[in-house]
């Protein structure tokens, strides 16, 4: 395997420094029945940050909107005892020596896979749609989508006060912020709609502007976003790179620090036409059309993709000889890891020491606890 020093350069964005270039990659784990995460969750993210994790992304954890979760065990980010949950998690995280940030989050009309459980409010969603076609739940009011961004703000703010580092938008994998992105679950008429995605994507900048306005300048802020969904992986939400610069140079303008660029495989380029095999991947683009800081992820050190971990499989390990060769070349300032860390809390230590042989891979049993 390439030496992997590249991985460890320190990085710098805003207020926050990063010891490596290393994100754990947020991942739902619904281990919060009540919403409110405890000493389990506060020691399995401090055992990532003693592992040697640059940047921890939390799982997935809601706003304060009624339906905002279509999973029971989801966390929330609002209220007295979900906050006084997280405080303790960031603060063990700190003491370990880590860096990290909330994934804010609404699920918008999906339905979960895992679970039939059905929340008590109507579920919301820009037009009343799961996926092309497929209605659930309530097109949202200017009322709502108010509350929305509101709601966002508030919980960005609450993450700063609290002492994070950063905070993370979702606005990826087909749910309430995607939905307003995909032409397909976006069919509104009025200016959260439109033809255009740059028309499509104003839902998501006036999210960002006013987190922006409710954390001040230097507290960085991270948007996931993603082309396929759950729902579609092969849906497209720019076809080009002039489409790509239309939808995320405004959220850039808007107050985004890094965009968080997901893909189910990180090493395939995004327009192969364009550039060839060996070309730029989601995030190299992003980086190339925006300026912008990038994290790419997608099945980083495995043999098998994200959605396979949810069939009950596994993945064996892999060399890093190409993430090392695309960060060499700065295609992307950071790389997400995710499934690898969820069965090996010292995966990043491993590979600073070379300890290839010592590598767990993915075992998809461990989904079913804390570890």
């Amino acid at each position: 395997m390439s030496s992997t020093d590249v991985l460890f350069r320190p990085f710098r964005i805003g207020s926050m420094e990063l010891a490596n270039r290393i994100v754990m990659a947020p991942m739902t784990r619904s281990f919060a029945p009540d919403g409110i995460p405890g000493p389990a969750h506060a020691a399995y993210y401090r055992r990532r940050a003693e592992g040697g994790v640059g940047l921890i992304l939390s799982e997935g954890t809601v706003i304060d909107r009624p339906a905002s979760r279509n999973d029971p065990g989801i966390p929330f980010f609002h209220g007295e005892r979900a906050l006084a949950g997280w405080k303790g998690v960031v603060d063990a995280v700190h003491t370990a020596g880590g860096r990290m940030g909330p994934q804010l989050w609404h699920t918008g009309g999906v339905k979960s896979f895992l679970t039939d459980w059905v929340p008590d409010a109507a579920v919301e969603s820009p037009s009343g749609l799961d996926a092309p076609g497929i209605a659930r739940g309530k097109a949202m009011s200017d009322a709502d989508i108010a509350d929305t961004i509101a709601a966002f703000a508030k919980a960005a703010a609450d993450a700063k006060r609290l002492g994070f580092d950063t905070i993370e938008l979702h606005g990826a994998h087909g749910y309430l912020i995607d939905q307003f992105f995909w032409s397909g679950t976006n069919l509104r008429g009025d200016r959260y709609g439109g033809a255009t995605i740059r028309e499509r994507s104003r839902f998501a900048a006036e999210i960002v502007a006013a987190i922006r306005a409710s954390v001040g300048p230097g507290f960085p802020i991270i948007l996931r976003v993603s082309q396929w969904k759950p729902q579609d992986y092969a849906a497209r939400i720019a076809e080009t790179p002039d489409l790509m610069a239309d939808w995320l140079q405004p959220l850039v303008e808007a107050g985004v620090d890094v965009l968080h660029c997901s893909q189910r495989r990180f090493w395939e380029p995004e327009f192969p036409g364009i550039d060839g095999t060996q070309g730029l991947n989601f995030a190299g683009w992003a980086k190339k059309l925006t300026g912008a800081a990038t994290i790419s992820v997608g099945s980083v050190g495995l043999t098998g993709d994200v959605m396979t971990a949810f069939s009950g499989e596994g993945s064996t390990s892999v060399g890093l000889d190409a993430l090392v060769e695309r960060m060499e070349r700065d295609e992307f300032d950071l790389i997400a890891v995710g499934r690898a860390l969820i069965s090996d809390p010292a995966w990043v230590r491993k590979i600073r020491s070379g300890d290839t042989e010592g590598l767990k891979g993915f075992d998809a049993k461990d989904l079913a606890e804390l570890v």
